[in-house]
């Protein structure tokens, strides 16, 4: 029943939320009423008015009914249908219009708080850019956003929406990127810096050159992604669906058996009458759509249902160290030089085989080079270099081979350590920082040390998990003892240190098999295989393209803290559907047993089946608050 509802309710058709319906039940409530004060009996033999409020009034609950039946179902409408008739074949109008009355007033309640639910869904869908300033032959003109090419330059002027994904190219601005991160804060933003569609321009003048446009930006994305979420049913959907449809079908047998047991009519219609499964069938995908709204306001998008339930059975958080823990963002710190080598040729052979690789550890070492003004020879342009996951990089260059890494690295390739230095200095050196060391034709010549700094929200983020009951672990390819000194900072439990990539997914192999589980949290690029291989994989990437295809939850900010959000509202949201599940079947139990033993009429059924309809969805609308 509230499959359908939803679809219509997308598609802005639905039978609850127009002024039509209104008018319906307002006429319905009227005939209900006037049957019930018996007015129309001192002047007619029958009741016209009751029949034909009935019939006529009850046309969304027939066609819903002749829908179900055509498709092999049995749902509520079915239920209602059959009370409805039977109550008309045995003369009881004020009961079929009363019925009828109830059923409509379901309907009206379950599509309202539904579309509440998508409250959050469609303010993002209307926030769409419309149109997009540009200039063509001179001239200052608006066109539809999906009509710009890549290069094409757009305006956007102060209070307006920044129409494509893209670059600024003239001027500067305060952007408040809400609609992406779920951040209200305001960015300042200028030439070189990138925006995105959906933004919005809080003051200044800026001109933005055109990357991507309409459903490839990261803002029509999301919002596919959300849409597309809405249609994939988690398991426990799935089990309220079947539920729901078992409550209706033994609603039927159950009123069955009533009339052959005590050949009464009243109580028969009363049992089909007071036994209600819509708490649970809208109730359950209310919930899950709530907390998807909720998650996607604030800059986190679930790709299903699916995931928020396994959210909220997870154990265990497994956290990749770089980019997520810490900003993924090192710098070099300190760089000793051994055997007559300075600071400075030490910082230039790292440099040189470091110079085409995008590792974090090189960025910061070729950031520190060009900082302190070191120049490549032609030389250096034509060294050759080979990456060793986990371990660093080998290049070959002037005749010798230059090495940058760490000492599994250097024992292997038999690289001579030098003597009366401390081990320590590549054993992670100070606190928190990384040291590589640097090898010149078959000889350490220095170490850099490198340091990322940590996450200010990390520790509280991982202290809320840890209070959920929720254990963390974190994997990195860093050497053992920053990895310790990071993890005590923040606060993690299990720390696995100087892994290669694929010891990474091992790991998380390991724990799911053990009965864990799992939810792994990283980049998106570097741990796309440990996130698809946790129960659920959760993307950290500000909106790249790789964290939105490859994780299950995306996060559009790196905030430790939205993983405990969500974790958090996945249980209310499980909490809430399990409330619903045991609610509805101890009312429908004690209506039946009431109604078969002859102490409801159908009137006060219909009223027990409403009101206990109404608590069970308010229960999920809750979620939306």
């Amino acid at each position: 029943m509230v499959d359908g509802r939803m679809a219509e309710s997308a598609s802005g058709q639905d039978l609850g939320n127009t002024g039509t319906d209104a008018v319906r039940l307002a006429i319905m409530a009227a005939a209900a009423v006037s049957s019930w004060s018996g007015i129309w009996g001192q002047f007619l033999p029958v009741d016209i008015v009751a029949i034909a409020a009935t019939l006529l009034g009850g046309y969304p609950v027939y066609r819903e009914t002749l829908r179900a039946l055509r498709h092999g179902h049995v749902n509520m409408e079915v239920s209602m249908a059959v009370a409805i008739f039977a109550s008309l074949i045995v003369r009881q109008f004020t009961v079929s219009v009363v019925i009828t009355l109830f059923a409509l007033l379901s309907e009206y309640i379950e599509t309202y708080a539904v579309d509440k639910g998508r409250q959050t869904i469609l303010l993002l869908e209307r926030s769409a850019p419309r149109l997009a300033l540009v200039r063509r032959e001179g001239e200052e003109v608006q066109v539809d956003p999906r009509s710009l090419a890549p290069n094409d330059v757009v305006i956007v002027r102060e209070g307006e929406r920044v129409p494509v994904d893209g670059t600024i190219v003239v001027g500067s601005a305060f952007v408040n990127q809400s609609s992406i991160t779920g951040e209200s804060s305001r960015v300042e933003k200028s030439a070189g810096d990138r925006v995105y569609a959906g933004s919005v321009d809080e003051s200044g003048l800026i001109e933005v050159r055109t990357e991507k446009v309409g459903t490839e930006t990261v803002f029509g994305r999301i919002i596919k992604l959300v849409e597309d979420a809405e249609n994939r049913k988690a398991p426990i959907q799935k089990l309220s669906d079947r539920l729901a449809s078992w409550l209706v079908e033994f609603a039927i047998g159950f009123a069955a058996f009533t009339f052959l047991v005590t050949r009464d009519v009243t109580s028969t219609i009363s049992v089909i009458v007071v036994a209600g499964a819509c708490g649970v069938a809208a109730g359950t995908p209310l919930a899950i759509v709530a907390i998807m709204g909720k998650a996607a306001k604030k800059g986190t998008i679930v790709k299903g249902g699916a995931y928020v339930e396994e959210m909220s059975r997870v154990d265990t958080v497994v956290i990749d160290k770089t980019g997520t823990l810490t900003f993924g963002e090192p710098e070099v710190t300190d760089i000793v030089g051994f055997d007559g080598f300075g600071e400075l040729q030490v910082l230039k052979c790292a440099a040189i085989a470091e110079r085409y690789s995008n590792h974090p550890l090189a960025r910061a070492i070729l950031g520190k080079a060009v900082k302190l003004g070191i120049k490549f020879s032609e030389e250096a342009s034509s060294a050759s270099s080979s990456y060793i996951a986990g371990r660093g990089i080998v290049c070959q260059f002037n005749g010798g081979q230059i090495i940058v890494g760490n000492d599994t690295l250097m024992i292997e390739k038999k690289v001579q350590f030098p003597r009366g230095v401390d081990q320590s200095l590549w054993g992670g050196g100070p606190k928190g920082r990384s040291t590589v060391l640097v090898a010149y034709r078959g000889k350490i010549c220095g170490t850099i040390s490198i340091a990322d700094k940590v996450r200010g929200e990390s520790r509280r983020a991982l202290e809320d998990l840890r209070k959920m009951g929720i254990r963390t672990v974190m994997l990195t390819g860093d050497n053992r003892t920053v990895a310790q000194d990071v993890a005590k900072e923040v606060g993690i439990d299990e720390v696995h240190a100087e892994l290669l990539p694929e010891e990474k997914v091992s790991v998380v192999e390991r724990l799911v098999a053990e009965g864990h589980s799992v939810a792994m949290v990283g980049d998106g690029i570097n741990d796309a295989p440990a996130l698809a291989r946790a129960n659920v994989g959760i993307g950290m990437g500000a909106g790249t393209d790789v964290t939105i295809e490859e994780a299950d939850i995306v996060l559009m900010t790196n905030d430790l803290q939205k993983i405990a959000d969500v974790a958090r509202l996945s249980r209310k949201a499980y909490r809430t559907i399990m409330q619903n599940f045991y609610g509805t079947m101890t009312v429908d139990g004690m209506g039946v047993t009431l109604a078969f033993l002859g102490l409801l009429n159908p009137l006060l059924a219909a009223g027990i089946h409403v009101t206990s309809e109404l608590i069970f969805i308010l229960n999920s609308a809750k979620l939306i608050r």
